[in-house]
């Protein structure tokens, strides 16, 4: 039975990677100096100038996708006669994924010969977005909805996302860290190296003196947790500047060369969150890693 493959802006994913692979993509919110933005396209976005705005103080919000968006995306894939597979945002950091389980439920009313799959990825940019084309890949190797979705839903487990960040205050407003940790990157210039737990929520792995050191300690991560590079995309993630991002590919290419490494400007909405100067590094180690 034919499905579709949905995803959220969150997945970070390129308009090529998107539309080579046909992936369908519902749009989280930005509200920027006043002005409500729904992200189409990743094309001709100032990111360096956002994140720069960000770091003068620019006060911005967002919301997660609602369910009226939803229900207008997986209705009209049912109505074609097309089953849904939607792969989102950690629930852990948003309510997205509450919002589809919503419209599913009250669309399979509706269309009770059709399926919808929901697959929380516990991640964020290509934490998500790589599980996203590991499901259009399997798709095309033949596999059905159910295999597709059941084998993202362990490969999640797999994924490792740690992430360094330059201020911990715009975590700290959005509720996403503790005010106490927040405190703790101000003294002495620790970065904490934070990651993505089990559940998806963003907690402390480690801690660093400096950015150059907490760079460092990205890549050891890498190089302590990471299972068959060669066979496996990379992702690394940027919140302005580019530099950091290429220095970070070059020390884990030499730690173990992955197949692919995917660089890109960390999407503006959990960039909010996550601010300027962030560095993020998405690979996969065992079924476990997310507990180490």
């Amino acid at each position: 039975m034919a499905f579709r493959i949905v995803t959220d802006t969150g997945a970070n994913i390129t308009d090529k990677v998107r539309n080579h692979y046909g992936i369908e993509v519902v749009h989280l919110t930005l509200i920027m100096e006043g002005e409500e933005l729904q992200f189409t396209s990743s094309e001709g976005f100032d990111y360096e100038g956002y994140y720069d705005k960000l770091k003068e103080g620019m006060k911005v919000s967002t919301s997660q996708v609602n369910p009226e968006q939803f229900m207008n995306c997986f209705e009209k894939i049912l109505e074609a006669g097309e089953d849904v597979l939607y792969i989102g945002l950690s629930g852990g950091v948003t309510g997205s994924i509450s919002s589809a389980k919503i419209a599913a439920s009250d669309l399979m009313e509706e269309f009770p010969d059709r399926q919808i799959r929901i697959v929380d990825s516990l991640g964020a940019s290509l934490g998500q977005g790589i599980l996203v084309v590991e499901a259009a890949e399997c798709r095309e190797k033949g596999m059905s909805l159910d295999e597709t979705a059941d084998h993202i839903d362990f490969q999640k487990y797999c994924m490792y996302q740690v992430f360094v960040v330059d201020d911990l205050k715009h975590l700290k407003r959005t509720g996403r860290i503790s005010g106490a940790l927040a405190s703790l990157g101000t003294m002495m210039d620790l970065k904490p190296i934070l990651k993505g737990d089990t559940e998806g929520k963003i907690v402390v792995e480690c801690k660093a003196r400096g950015r150059k050191q907490a760079i460092k300690a990205l890549a050891e991560k890498y190089r302590d947790l990471v299972v068959d590079a060669s066979e496996q995309i990379v992702g690394i993630s940027y919140g302005g500047k580019r530099e950091d991002a290429v220095h970070l590919a070059n020390l884990i290419s030499k730690i173990a060369p992955p197949k692919k490494v995917w660089m890109v400007a960390h999407e503006p909405v959990t960039g909010a969150h996550v601010g300027p100067g962030m560095l993020a590094l998405y690979f996969k180690g065992a079924d476990d890693v997310r507990a180490f």
